[in-house]
């Protein structure tokens, strides 16, 4: 039942799932309650004394409640309120449901708030079911309800990640992830899950550890580490206790030789790692060097020739009927010596061109018999890529040009994932597109570079993002999908067994089932940008102008979501495409926080200027947001000259690579 309730019988429920906040979202949802006023009812149930406790819209209770304190709203403001009725298992639910569709839930907070569910009866594949998630995700959050205390306190802070929060869930000892977790807080190197994922798992260390053969005993011991030795043991199968001493002597020693070997190559860098490999996260927004084995001298010529020739010799006694047992058992072991001889001819490492190494750098890992390994695969920075688009080299250092014009790599994955939203929505909503796009993506995998970049995930999967854990809060297009979603007509996954669902689901009338190909089909686009190289999918601007995409209908710039991220430069220049140089004059000479928050205002329309100011304002979006050729011509002429100059760096560029 909906019913008005003076905001001073609210207060807050203690069953309200959220229990972290975002400070800067919070200030933001003040100010729009300020300026709008309230735009979505609080959920609240009966309490004591007359009082109504808010079940799902805590932090819109907040903002009214510190509007009420500093004089903006009176106390007796009367607010809309859905007075709900239930047990307190579906009141959290409920207020789980509300809070999973605004600002991105802490999570130790969706953690707590499963448990509770759990607890009231309820299992994990109905969770899922309700809330539209895996049955792992669900899973995956329980795990981190059972975390030690101290652990899922961090979490819960924002002191340590979800990915770290993981690695300590990687063993079920609470007492073992409170004592790694104690022993890293005084850890002068930077902390990663791979860390602490051997250490909760590694009571102890034998002496034969790669970390161990790496330190040396009479180091460790020297530092005050401790062995436990049993009455067979030897210096290989002896325990070492002090793991966490261990780890940062090892990062010590790795560190030393990863400056020497960058000496000794004339790399710019040289990273080390304890693993025994290159993970994903540490080449992550690095480009790999094209490396080519050096070329054999003319004597390695000649004996690969000759190994050859051997091969196919003893080859022939295996392929020959007639030969006995023993020629074909010598046959095999010549065999296996030549192909291992052959094999270190061809198998030769990269070799680097001297004029790259200045900008260069590699790896170090840990091999298995604890030596520093350099890994013969080399990376560099040697671009950026502007908000035009364009990629621009960094300078030899390694650093990037401090140029007003560079966005950071989290801001472009931001924006890149936003910007897919905006796709996906205008995709799903043109199931006849979207079929026409599937049939085709699956017909064109065969017979094409395995190699080359997909405008899409078609098999089915669920498209992630370059940015891990990002969620565009309140974005128009984000909403949007959720929307579709949970309008779809699930009454299909009623059926008991695989080919029953099946034939509730061709049951659904046309529309229902054309509702679900858009669906699938959105969900599986990458996170793209208007740009050159890799974040470039040239599908998708295809899409954009079938689809005639205005960006700026679906996401507006603002402080937390660009101009905060961005050089003052940058923004004036945008305020100079929608206002000219007056526009730009009256703000020049603001302070960055005072430039972004007026920038807000002016690309919202919320501000007082002409109307062809406001209607450029409004219609404005960075070039890499917008999709070709679906984009409103006035802002791509307004400033031609700054695109003429970005289409000739561009050129310069791809002439440079």
């Amino acid at each position: 039942m909906i019913q008005s309730i003076p905001l001073k019988k609210l207060v807050p429920s203690p069953r309200n799932v959220r229990k972290s906040n975002d400070v800067l979202a919070d200030l933001q949802l003040r100010a729009d309650i300020a300026a709008r006023g309230l735009l979505q009812n609080l959920v609240v149930r009966k309490g004591k004394r007359g009082k109504f406790e808010v079940e799902a819209g805590g932090r819109r209770l907040a903002a009214l409640q510190a509007l009420a304190e500093e004089g903006t709203l009176p106390e007796n403001q009367e607010v809309t309120c859905l007075v709900i009725e239930g047990e307190e298992s579906e009141v959290r639910e409920a207020s789980l449901a509300e809070n999973f569709q605004r600002l991105a839930m802490n999570p130790a907070d969706e953690a707590q708030a499963f448990a509770a569910i759990i607890e009231a009866g309820a299992t994990a594949e109905d969770v899922a079911r309700r809330f539209g998630l895996t049955v792992r995700f669900v899973e995956g959050r329980l795990r981190l309800a059972s975390l030690a205390p101290c652990v899922f306190e961090a979490l819960a802070e924002g002191t340590i990640t979800l990915d770290m929060a993981k690695a300590y869930g990687a063993i079920s000892d609470v007492e073992r992830q409170a004592h790694v977790y104690a022993e890293l807080q005084d850890a002068w190197y930077q902390i990663t899950p791979d860390t602490i994922r051997r250490m909760v798992l590694d009571a102890t260390v034998r002496g034969s550890d790669p970390r161990a053969v790496l330190v040396g005993r009479d180091t460790y011991l020297d530092a005050g580490g401790r062995i436990e030795r049993e009455l067979f043991d030897d210096d290989a199968s002896e325990s070492w206790i002090d793991v966490a001493l261990l780890e940062d002597l090892a990062h010590k020693t790795m560190e030393e030789s990863a400056e020497k070997v960058a000496l000794e190559y004339g790399l710019a860098w040289v990273r080390a790692t304890l693993g025994t490999y290159v993970s994903h996260d540490l080449v992550e927004g690095l480009s790999r060097l094209p490396c080519e084995p050096a070329p054999m001298t003319e004597q390695e010529v000649q004996e690969l020739g000759e190994l050859e020739a051997d091969y196919d010799r003893v080859a022939a006694v295996l392929e020959d009927e007639d030969s006995d047992e023993d020629e074909v058992a010598k046959a095999e072991k010549e065999l296996v010596v030549i192909d291992r001889a052959m094999r270190a001819l061809n198998d030769r490492p990269p070799v680097l061109a001297d004029e790259l190494k200045s900008g260069a750098g590699a790896f170090l890992v840990l091999s298995r018999n604890g030596e520093p390994t350099l890994v013969p695969q080399y990376y560099t920075q040697t671009e950026v890529i502007t908000d035009e688009g364009v990629v621009e080299p960094i300078e030899e250092s390694g650093a990037a040009k401090p140029k007003g014009s560079s966005l950071s790599q989290r801001l472009l994955d931001e924006l890149a994932m936003q910007r897919r939203d905006i796709l996906a929505i205008h995709l799903a909503n043109d199931p006849a597109l979207a079929l026409d796009f599937m049939v085709f993506t699956l017909a064109d995998a065969d017979g094409h570079d395995w190699r080359a970049k997909k405008a899409s995930t078609l098999v089915g999967s669920v498209a992630t993002g370059p940015a891990a854990g990002f969620e565009a809060k309140d974005a128009p297009a984000s909403a949007a999908l959720a929307e579709f979603a949970g309008s779809l007509d699930e009454s299909w996954r009623a059926g008991t067994s695989e080919v029953e669902r099946f034939a509730n689901f061709q049951a659904l009338s046309d529309e229902a089932r054309s509702a679900w190909l858009g669906h699938v089909v959105s969900r599986t686009l990458i996170a793209s940008l208007a740009c050159e190289r890799e974040r470039s999918v040239p599908l998708h601007e295809i899409l954009g102008s079938l689809l005639e995409i205005e960006t700026a209908h679906w996401w507006r710039p603002t402080a937390a979501n660009y101009f905060d991220r961005v050089a003052k430069a940058r923004t004036l220049e945008a305020l100079d495409a929608a206002g000219g140089p007056e526009l730009v004059s009256r703000y020049a000479a603001s302070k960055k926080a005072e430039l972004s928050s007026a920038a807000e205002r002016i690309f919202s329309g919320n501000f007082i200027g002409e109307p062809e100011v406001k209607e450029r304002a409004q219609a404005w979006v960075p070039p890499i947001m917008r999709f070709a050729g679906s984009e409103g011509a006035e802002l791509a002429d307004h400033g031609g000259d700054e695109a003429v100059n970005a289409e000739a760096t561009g050129e310069i560029a791809e002439q440079a690579a």
